[in-house]
């Protein structure tokens, strides 16, 4: 797993990273395990190069991502910066800085400054060695580029390189750069950067370094062509490199890279504070077409949604992402405010141990998944999240709407479990654990729903580092529910060690041949004929696929909706000021 907490010791090779996103409210937020703690820290002053004491706090709650691998290689980039400075003030109290935010003028004009409110704040800046999705999503393709990036429909795009080739065997990758690129500090940008950038990632084994275990090695042929070497098929090697393995950083800055950054992007970092907030501001010398259109981008962190809220009711942010979809009536009605839940990849999965007493049985299984009412479950959200029969979100390649295999239907389950020797005369008792970052009403609801057909529900809601050691570690449990928010991490299907327990030789056959396919429509056969027999299985039942809702002003046009939890591109942000 990447991103959001990760148990690297347990992943097979050639697997994408996955997300695991640990949330400290209730469901609605964007999934466990992957929060980054937040707590007080000094702030870095750009322009001073200077440290000030910062009284913000916030939650310091481990994540999965605690359990991946340490890097290898630990190397702070040290360069100081010379950007433009905004103060931002504590995530739960009032924004006191106005003076910093452009000044609503005459109807019409533009904001030269833009406050956005998100959930998961980084506890440092240091994108090659710490876990964590609120690194990408404020740092990737607004300070950071990759090699290649993923546009809003979760499909690979050109960033640095403007095309790429693959040989017929899918073996060679070579990829031609743009021209005139430059780093924030004006260092020339070209091919070295990048072959070096991505063979420090390896050797040293920085954060997703396992995603290009397949590398055998890269090359610059000149100035604006890179060619990477596999030494066998991969098919997700670009979608792996539009993330933090593709990365292209300057081999010769000098910088902290806990608190500052050099990269090649449309933005500068101006501020970061720990837990708080972090300031962005546009390079005026920025190469590429995707300029910055709004001088400044303030991003503030809220753990505490009515605190989010009250922020943008009083105009203090201008747009939230999330919001629950509770929260969102609020501004669903209101002529000021837009409401719009975008697509994403976090699928609430209900794991059934199937090495469990009775979960090994499959009628067992198979009768849980009748006895579920998915969409009572996503009515009670809200209604935004959508129905997903399968472990392939619809962003992700092998996608298929596999609902169908298992609809709502409590009288086959009672006759599974019948056959099982169960009935609501004589009820299947089955454990139930899972993280208090999701509240305890989906827990009361799937208990209602199971106790119908003769299934008695012993929900125990933990802290998540007991989850973390009972449930992902021990292993021992009937049910458990986690957000699985990262994308292309079907592996964990395919891997009889994950804490599923979950073991197909058949799917686990599929999955390789995907891997080495050498084209996407034979990846994506190939990946559906797996996802159809792993939801047939009944090792789980994917509750739904949880859509982000996000809130804005208005006059704010240019926010990403899609996949805005992981990826956030602000060039294209603009707010025009009311009278």
């Amino acid at each position: 797993m990447s991103g959001n907490i990760e148990p690297g010791t347990t992943e097979p090779e050639n697997k994408e990273p996955e997300n695991i996103e640990a949330e400290s409210t209730a469901p609605g937020g964007t999934g466990p395990g992957n929060k980054d703690s937040a707590g007080p820290q000094p702030e870095y002053d750009a322009s001073t190069g200077e440290t000030t004491p910062d009284a913000a706090s916030g939650s310091t709650d481990e994540t999965l991502n605690a359990l991946s691998k340490k890097p290898k290689g630990r190397r702070n980039w040290l360069l100081a910066l010379i950007a433009l400075i905004v103060v931002i003030a504590v995530s739960a109290g009032a924004w006191v800085f106005s003076s910093l935010r452009s000044t609503p003028a005459s109807t019409g004009t533009v904001a030269k400054s833009v406050t956005i409110g998100l959930k998961l704040a980084p506890t440092n800046l240091d994108i090659r060695n710490e876990s964590g999705s609120a690194l990408d999503q404020v740092l990737i393709g607004n300070v950071y580029q990759g090699l290649v990036a993923r546009s809003s429909e979760n499909k690979v795009v050109p960033a640095i390189a403007k095309s790429w080739s693959k040989s017929d065997d899918g073996l060679t990758y070579t990829f031609t750069l743009n021209t005139g690129m430059h780093f924030s500090n004006g260092d020339v940008l070209d091919a070295n950067d990048v072959v070096w950038s991505i063979q420090e990632l390896v050797d040293k084994q920085y954060t997703d370094a396992d995603v290009l275990s397949t590398m055998k090695s890269i090359t610059a042929t000149d100035d604006n062509t890179v060619v990477i070497t596999l030494n066998k098929p991969y098919s997700a090697l670009l979608w792996a490199l539009s993330g933090r393995a593709g990365l292209v950083f300057d081999k010769d800055a000098s910088y902290d890279a806990k608190t500052q950054a050099v990269g090649s992007g449309p933005f500068l970092l101006s501020s970061f504070r720990q837990g708080d907030s972090i300031t962005l501001t546009a390079d005026g010398k920025y190469w590429g077409s995707d300029k910055a259109k709004t001088q400044e981008i303030i991003i503030r962190y809220f753990a505490d949604d009515n605190a989010a809220v009250n922020a943008l009711k009083s105009g203090d942010v201008q747009v939230l992402a999330p919001i629950t979809e509770n929260l969102a009536s609020t501004f669903s009605n209101n002529d000021d405010y837009v409401v719009k839940a975008g697509d994403d990849t976090d699928k609430f999965v209900l794991a059934f141990n199937s090495k469990g007493t009775s979960t090994s049985d499959k009628r067992v299984r198979q009768a849980i998944r009748y006895a579920i009412n998915n969409e009572e479950l996503i009515a009670a959200r809200g209604g935004s999240d959508a129905a997903l029969g399968g472990p392939i979100p619809s962003l992700d390649p092998g996608y298929e709407d596999l609902t169908d295999l298992y609809p709502y239907n409590p009288t086959k389950a009672k006759s599974l479990l019948a056959e099982a020797g169960y009935s609501t005369a004589k009820p299947l008792t089955l454990r139930f654990e899972y993280a208090n970052i999701y509240g305890t009403e989906i827990g009361d609801q799937l208990k209602s729903q199971l106790k119908a057909v003769g299934i008695d529900l012993q929900v125990n809601v933990v802290e998540f580092s007991a989850w973390l050691q009972d449930v992902y570690t021990n292993k021992d449990y009937d049910l458990s529910l986690v957000d699985h928010n990262e994308s292309h991490d079907f592996y964990q299907w395919a891997d009889p060690e994950y804490y599923y327990n979950y073991d197909n030789p058949k799917v686990q056959e599929l999955y390789a041949k995907a891997l080495a396919a050498t084209n996407d429509e034979e990846e994506e056969s190939l990946l559906r004929q797996a996802a159809r027999l792993v939801s047939e299985d009944a090792p789980a039942d994917w509750l739904f696929n949880y859509r982000v809702t996000t809130a804005r002003v208005k006059g704010l046009s240019g926010f990403p909706v899609n996949l805005n939890q992981s990826l956030l591109p602000l060039w294209n942000v603009t707010m025009r000021n009311p009278a």
